[in-house]
């Protein structure tokens, strides 16, 4: 049975926004909307997880708890470990994952997001 005991880890959901640079333009960047605690689970097993692990690319699966907010994530989202980095020059230099599922539809209490890790977003 999951439970809140089961969130260990502290995690930020970006999104790619509009953002004016000192120049006046627009560039498009991510944006934190928002961080929650979250659950990461073993993703063993599954064609695409092992070719992905042979690539070098990480894939985890994450469970956070179902709001208003964490049920508008979606693939075009990224997600970065909160406790792991520091923005330096308005740049992120901790670990910085893509969204490749979300599942809110399952289960009312949970979303579960498929992410991987050493992907270009």
């Amino acid at each position: 049975m999951a439970g809140a005991g089961d969130l260990r880890y502290r995690v930020a959901f970006d999104r790619r926004d509009r953002v004016k640079d000192d120049a006046g333009n627009h560039q498009r960047q991510f944006v934190e909307q928002f961080q929650r605690r979250a659950a990461f689970i073993y993703a063993g097993g599954g064609e695409a997880v092992m070719a992905a692990r042979l690539e070098g690319r990480g894939v985890l699966k994450v469970r956070v708890r179902s709001c208003s907010l964490t049920r508008t994530i979606t693939q075009d989202w990224q997600m970065r470990d909160a406790r792991s980095g520091e923005f330096v020059n308005d740049v992120w230099t901790g670990t910085t994952y893509a969204i490749r599922e979300v599942d809110a539809l399952t289960d009312r209490q949970w979303v579960y997001l498929v992410v991987e890790r050493g992907v270009a977003s």
